[in-house]
């Protein structure tokens, strides 16, 4: 009888501590993430210097920016994939690998199934504005920025309503000047860089 009292408690135990576990990275990846210290603002409308391979052709720039390590990242990247299937024709996409642990664009490529150019450059997160993955910086033809913050407002992107990113290529797309969001599409939310950690 007191083994079982004992197996019972340790069970008991063990759901509580992978329940508070649950718990907490939940509530941890629904805060905003900080805004960094020495964090510089990009504006709507500056211009963004996109690398080589994507400046070729007269089409808008989607920047993904990702790290493999972030759960929000590999939450986010079916989302990312319907809007490349749905967008490559109008729009150039590029994925910005953060915190890279020595993988190559080949291997996201192929993990991902996405034949679409990766880059390494941390720089470039800087130069939109962005400090968490996952984050989409648009680019229209004049190279400026003309979207730059969240997928969506549900971790798992599944918001409909919430579509920002989605939104902002439709608007940019139908050669509207303006677009206007709530709070929730420009407050960062998921890993911080540069270590893209929580």
């Amino acid at each position: 009888m007191k083994k079982q009292w004992l197996i019972i408690l340790w069970l008991s135990l063990l759901f509580a501590g992978i329940f508070a576990l649950f718990w907490y990275n939940e509530w941890m990846y629904n805060l905003p993430t900080p805004v960094p210290a020495n964090y510089k603002a990009v504006k709507a409308g500056e211009y963004i210097n996109v690398p080589s391979s994507l400046n070729s052709n007269s089409k808008p720039v989607f920047l993904h920016f990702f790290n493999p390590d972030c759960p929000c990242s590999r939450f986010n990247m079916p989302h990312f994939k319907s809007l490349v299937q749905a967008y490559s024709n109008k729009v150039s996409f590029g994925i910005v690998v953060m915190n890279n642990k020595n993988y190559t664009a080949k291997q996201i490529q192929e993990k991902y199934d996405l034949n679409i150019p990766v880059f390494f450059d941390a720089s470039l997160a800087a130069t939109c504005g962005v400090y968490s993955t996952p984050q989409a910086a648009i680019i229209n033809v004049d190279r400026k920025l003309y979207y730059r913050g969240n997928y969506n407002r549900s971790r798992y992107c599944t918001d409909k309503k919430s579509n920002y990113a989605q939104m902002a290529l439709d608007s940019l797309l139908q050669n509207r000047t303006t677009i206007t969001f709530n709070q929730f599409a420009f407050k960062a939310y998921g890993c911080q860089l540069p270590k893209c950690t929580r």
